[in-house]
């Protein structure tokens, strides 16, 4: 329940960096010649492929953790993700600000996507704002590494999902009431927004370094859990070959 709580409240509070960075998107929606009803309907569809987007990344480095963990790392994995993300923080906050669009190998990723919303955007139809929704999802964001960082955390592909799903249902109250105060929301207060990214980040990576340290602290530091599996070889078996030798020395 805690790594749900902390999504929720990670998507919340970082919406108000998706101001500055999704904002633009969210402002261009062609919605407003709709009617009310309709208006409404196409901003929810937008954010539902959002929200479809973060949840299939979700599972997707979710099982990427899960390997981590069936390996015995989730300390270090937890510890390595807090460091790399301060590491990140402190060689260059504008990777939080524009994303890993400046890397090559994502530029023609980056150029695709937007190739694509460009032609939705311009055909105008109230379906495509669910598929607009769905391409803005893969859009670099720091804040959404953050969220992968959390999903892998988890150690499980379902609950990697599940994390990234309420992670995008947190964001979902803000960017809905963004398409309709846009106008009060002027370039001045977004990069203001945008600047405190580097802040919020550092917070999410401490919780990750705490979180491995395995202090036993309730929601913060939990133990993780270790399974053990016994065998009882010494015990009579009705079948007529045991499955497992052992040496009767071990017996008690």
């Amino acid at each position: 329940m805690e790594f749900i709580l902390a999504a929720i409240s990670l998507g919340f509070l970082g919406s108000f960096h998706c101001i500055g960075m999704c904002g633009p998107i969210a402002l261009a929606l062609p919605v407003h010649h709709y009617a009310p009803a309709k208006k409404h309907f196409g901003i929810f569809l937008y954010n539902i492929g959002r929200i479809f987007t973060y949840t299939f990344l979700g599972v997707l480095f979710g099982l990427l953790g899960q390997s981590f963990f069936l390996s015995g790392f989730q300390q270090a994995l937890s510890i390595s993700l807090g460091l790399l993300m301060l590491l990140f923080v402190i060689v260059s906050k504008s990777i939080f600000a524009n994303g890993l669009g400046q890397l090559y190998f994502m530029q023609r990723f980056i150029n695709y996507i937007k190739n694509q919303l460009s032609q939705l955007f311009n055909e105008k139809k109230l379906y495509n704002l669910f598929l607009i929704g769905l391409l803005n999802g893969f859009l670099p964001c720091g804040l959404v590494y953050v969220g992968i960082a959390g999903s892998i955390a988890t150690g499980h592909y379902l609950k990697g999902g599940l994390f990234m799903f309420f992670f995008g249902t947190g964001t979902f109250f803000v960017m809905y009431a963004v398409v309709f105060f846009g106008q009060f929301i002027n370039l001045k207060f977004r990069n203001y927004i945008r600047k405190s990214m580097p802040y919020m980040v550092s917070m999410m990576a401490l919780l990750l370094i705490l979180r491995g340290l395995n202090l036993g602290i309730p929601y913060i530091s939990p133990q993780f859990e270790r399974t053990t599996q016994s065998i009882f070889c010494c015990e009579k078996s009705n079948v007529s070959k045991p499955l497992v030798k052992c040496s009767p020395k071990k017996c008690h």
